[in-house]
């Protein structure tokens, strides 16, 4: 079995392969997408880091390949999509650089407390300007996390051991969690209201996307200091420069930016800001357990013996994989539905299976569901593997039935999530043999298409609805590409669940809210 190794890998990780009988490993760096849409022909594993992107393009190209690895935690620069559609196994390492990202936000917090970097360059330029450096101590100050992950969690444990008070936001934390660090969850206001420091610890995606921008440094303590070692986009640099020259910031530590690298960026010129070249996880321990996993990982797949991380398949022998995939398809969406239409902290999920579904393994199929659960909150960072583990660490209680009758359907998961806002049920089944299709949600019956971008309105079942509604959305050339009505009874409430080409606006979620009629709307995004 061929591997190319197309970035730079630790040396241990590199020993396992080499020595690993019936495996030829092959180490080619700065190749362009040309050369490894031409070099990528042979390979049956390819191993990247960050800087590869292996595109729809090079999946096409590679006849033999079964498996794409990436030694870090992001995947954004894989096709993951049309690696899923060519079979390709797509793994990552997710846990390797825990332990170093935890430790230089705490570094970053602390350089930026003391102006470090300042006074160092300032000492080597030969001045000794001490009482221009006077920093400020963490002891007693107040931390507020964003995003209380894995990552968030170890930052939290050692800001403690400086004797910070440490509050986090997470809307999908359990209290369970907060409980056992001993911290408190709190609503977003607050947090930025109340912390001298902020840290983030947030995926990127759609919700995230300028989490922090003019509105949130508006509500922040003046004097605050604001740390991102997560992903640059999630704070709007062009608020946080407009906040520190105004004096409503005192100082930001940046290790990630919205272009990298980030040479343009007026935030390098200001002595409040400190910055890193996206070092998080680079240290030599992280490099080390990620190269070791990510090596292990791909041998073990190439020889049948296991699949370990992967973000598209779980653990289940080749042949049981061909026969359950679109069940897996189904679950993992309407486990990606229930976070993105529930809210909250989520405590408990009930899983029901009933018909020909029963013929199989329920293990792979429920880690699916709380892949598709923990996704829009962890992206990058859950897989069929360590999903039910994220949900034991939250605190989140998984019961699991099944039924041999079958009633409408030959074959339907149900499944309801239970949160500190209420409790979502949603159910789905397979149209022929692989079409999943949610057919209820709460207590509205549907036929709806999981996929794209979809818009689940709630509204008084009264004449004309659906025409305001279309009318609004055409007037800002959103395309609806299909629709599923559903409703209690006549004259009380109903749900339209519309499948649409493309993302709504910016505003117009909340003019669809603010509408007649309109008990609320929601988007969701597969």
């Amino acid at each position: 079995m061929k591997v190319l190794i197309a970035d730079p890998l630790a040396e241990n990780g590199l020993k396992l392969l080499r020595e690993e009988e019936g495996i030829w490993a092959d180490e080619v760096y700065n190749l362009t997408p040309a050369q490894l849409r031409e070099r990528i022909v042979p390979y049956h594993a390819l191993i990247i880091r960050s800087k590869t992107r292996v595109s729809e393009e090079v999946i096409q190209a590679a006849e033999n390949l079964k498996v794409i690895a990436r030694a870090g935690v992001g995947v954004d620069n894989i096709d993951v999509e049309a690696a899923s559609r060519r079979g390709i196994i797509v793994m990552n390492a997710p846990d390797g650089n825990i332990a170093s990202a935890a430790e230089h936000t705490i570094s970053m917090i602390l350089a930026l407390s003391r102006n470090i970097p300042q006074a160092n360059a300032s000492l080597k330029a030969r001045r000794w300007e001490g009482s221009r450096f006077i920093g400020t101590e963490v002891y007693n100050k107040t931390l507020g996390i964003i995003g209380l992950g894995r990552i968030g969690s170890e930052v939290a444990k050692r800001a403690q051991g400086l004797g910070m008070k440490v509050i986090a936001y997470d809307p999908y934390a359990s209290l369970e969690l907060a409980g056992r660090l001993k911290i408190a969850l709190v609503e977003m206001s607050d947090l930025l209201g109340e912390s001298d420091y902020i840290t983030i610890h947030t995926p990127l995606n759609e919700t995230t996307l300028n989490l922090i921008d003019d509105e949130e440094f508006a509500i922040m303590k003046d004097g605050v200091r604001l740390i991102n070692c997560a992903r640059g986009e999630i704070v709007n640099e062009a608020a946080l420069h407009l906040a520190i020259t105004k004096g409503k910031v005192a100082g930001a530590a940046l290790d990630v930016f919205s272009v990298e690298p980030p040479f343009e960026s007026p935030l390098l010129d200001l002595e409040e800001v400190i910055a890193t070249p996206h070092l998080g996880a680079s240290t030599h321990e992280a490099q080390r357990q990620v190269a070791v996993d990510v090596a292990r990982q791909v041998i073990d797949a190439l020889k049948g013996l296991r699949i370990s991380n992967a973000v598209n398949v779980p653990s289940v022998e080749p042949e049981v994989l061909k026969v359950i995939r679109p069940y897996l398809n189904l679950a993992e969406k309407m486990g990606s539905l229930e976070t993105q239409y529930s809210g909250g902290h989520t405590k408990e999920m009930r899983m029901k299976y009933t018909g020909e579904v029963t013929n199989y393994d329920l293990a792979p199929i429920t880690h699916a569901f709380l892949k598709g659960l923990f996704d829009p909150i962890l992206e990058g960072r859950v897989n069929y593997v360590n999903a039910p583990i994220i949900a034991k660490e939250r605190g989140i209680r998984v019961n699991v039935t099944k039924s041999t009758q079958i009633e409408d359907f030959a074959n339907l998961i149900e499944a309801s999530v239970t949160t500190d806002a209420g409790e979502t049920y949603v159910a789905g089944t397979l149209f022929g043999s692989s079409r999943p299709r949610i057919v209820r949600i709460n207590d509205y019956h549907v036929a709806a298409i999981p996929d794209g971008y979809m818009l689940i309105v709630t509204n008084l079942d009264k004449p004309g609805m659906m025409g305001k509604i279309g009318t609004l959305l055409g007037s800002r050339d959103v395309n609806i590409a299909d629709m599923t009505l559903g409703r209690v009874k006549p004259g009380g409430q109903a749900m339209v669940v519309l499948n649409l080409d493309n993302p709504l606006p910016p505003g117009l979620l909340d003019e669809i809210n603010s509408m007649e009629n309109v008990v609320g709307a929601k988007m969701v995004k597969f």
